[in-house]
């Protein structure tokens, strides 16, 4: 066996060996300071032996991993890395492919085109809009707001992608005012401010209120661009497309949907109601190392107009081959030229799932939202604050009492989840109260995890309410 045969066949064996533990335990081992501890040596001097390298990092490096690949890890919206996205990822870094370009890359950047298709047509979203392969919703994000702020301005006579925007017409930013950090982030990297927005109200879910929009669009007038919302990261919620849309495409606003999970409801029959009316925005982000179980990093910036999209982001330079008709390059709808090639691991999900069995997987990750659910707010102290529409779930723990109270038994509730390590789940501020987060995102989460997961939930809640009370 020759010596990379060898030395990825035992990087293969410490990665199943990995995964197949995962359902044990869903916390890390080592905190950041102990994972330092575990890989804080000088720079050596000489090199290492290739397979000693691995099994180094593989040792070193496991006590600090979280399980984000198990059933029931809850604390993010993080999907499980499917290992025939793994596979494909692994054989996408043997490669080694730079998919910048069609010439660089010609097997990748045909993918792409293929699986840019197939999420088009999964998603429901026009056949005629471009896909960008991107890191994530974040950049995906950025990526449609780019393409957004060059074509708003171009209407208004102004080239931002020649002349910046020192001198440019002002934009109007309306944006729900619980919107995800990463939006106003991105907002902040094109020179369009996180706080320079039009914040919009929202209801006890964190959707729009579309009364409110018809008094924030009276006085705006000349470009504009409007955020709405496919799934709220605490709630799930909405925003109402079919109500807001129209308003907004009266005042010839550029209409932006962030769908980091919540676009992927597009695949289900059962939940594609939430979304309806999605299909007549303008640009829409989601993420692939979510709902579809791809590896990270992978996300999609998709854009109705690819005129504008490919203004915002094509990468031109005399060594670079030019596309022809009919050829694509992967460079010319995302902020990157050196890139990975994410398109296969995109592929193969899409290829072994399929239409039937990605709405199956969504279908199930909700009903495992709605079981847990149902299981925690049978057991009294326990309060779940959100409608449960989608596959986010918030509580809080003994909601009866003060709040400063109930907010101290709510972190010393997450606290114990996560010395159990049963389970993983987060905390998170919601109407500035402290909450638990629950995000069912993993493939093999199903209606047994989900009863485990409550169970441990419930076990936890009742030890520290006992230690708190009097004695």
């Amino acid at each position: 066996m020759s010596a990379i045969a060898s030395l990825f066949q035992e990087a293969a064996r410490l990665a199943a060996g990995f995964r197949e533990r995962a359902p044990a335990r869903h916390v890390p081992r080592h905190d950041y300071a102990a994972s330092l501890a575990a890989f804080d040596e000088p720079l050596p001097a000489a090199g290492a032996d290739m397979a000693e390298v691995i099994r180094q990092l593989a040792t070193d490096a496991e006590p600090g991993l979280h399980f984000t690949t198990g059933p029931r890890f809850f604390g993010w919206v993080i999907g499980g890395s499917h290992p025939v996205g793994v596979a494909a990822d692994f054989l996408t870094s043997a490669w080694g492919q730079n998919a910048g370009n069609h010439v660089a890359a010609p097997a990748a950047a045909a993918v792409e085109t293929i699986a840019a298709r197939w999420l088009l047509d999964i998603l429901q979203l026009p056949a005629e809009s471009s896909v960008g392969f991107v890191t994530g919703a974040t950049v995906a994000n950025f990526t449609c707001l780019a393409a957004a702020r060059g074509e708003v301005l171009r209407k208004a006579g102004w080239d931002a992608d020649a002349k910046g925007l020192f001198g440019a017409p002002e934009i109007t930013v309306l944006i729900g005012d619980d919107a995800h950090t990463t939006v106003f982030s991105a907002l902040q990297f094109l020179g369009l401010g996180h706080d320079r927005v039009l914040r919009l109200p929202t209801d006890p879910m964190g959707r729009i209120d579309p009364a409110a929009l018809g008094d924030a669009l009276a006085p705006v007038s000349g470009p504009c661009i409007a955020i709405l919302q496919a799934g709220q990261i605490n709630t799930g919620g909405f925003d109402d497309f079919i109500r807001l849309i129209p308003g907004l495409r009266e005042k010839g606003a550029w209409v932006h949907v962030d769908g980091a999970f919540g676009l992927w409801a597009q695949a289900s029959e059962k939940f594609s109601h939430l979304s309806r009316g999605i299909e007549a925005a303008d640009s829409w982000a989601t993420d692939g190392h979510k709902w579809l179980q791809t590896p990270y990093d992978c996300g999609y910036a998709i854009v109705r107009n690819e005129l504008a999209h490919r203004r915002a982001m094509t990468i031109a330079a005399s060594y670079l081959p030019l596309a022809a008709a009919g050829e694509r390059d992967p460079s010319h709808y995302v902020p990157e030229l050196s890139r990975r090639a994410r398109g296969f691991a995109t592929w193969a999900m899409l290829k072994h799932l399929g239409r039937d069995g990605i709405a199956a997987l969504i279908d199930q990750c909700c009903a495992s939202a709605r079981l847990l659910a149902e299981h925690l707010q049978r057991e009294p102290g326990i309060t779940i604050l959100n409608e449960i529409t989608l596959n986010q779930l918030i509580l809080r723990f003994a909601a009866d009492r003060p709040d400063d109270e109930s907010d101290a038994i709510t972190c010393e509730t997450i606290a114990k989840i996560r010395d159990d390590a049963t389970l993983f789940a987060g905390g998170a501020k919601w109407r500035g109260r402290d909450v638990l987060r629950l995000s069912v995102t993993n493939f093999q989460t199903t209606a047994d995890e989900a009863r485990r997961a409550a169970e441990s939930i419930i076990a936890a809640f009742r030890s520290v309410s006992n230690d708190s009370r009097p004695h």
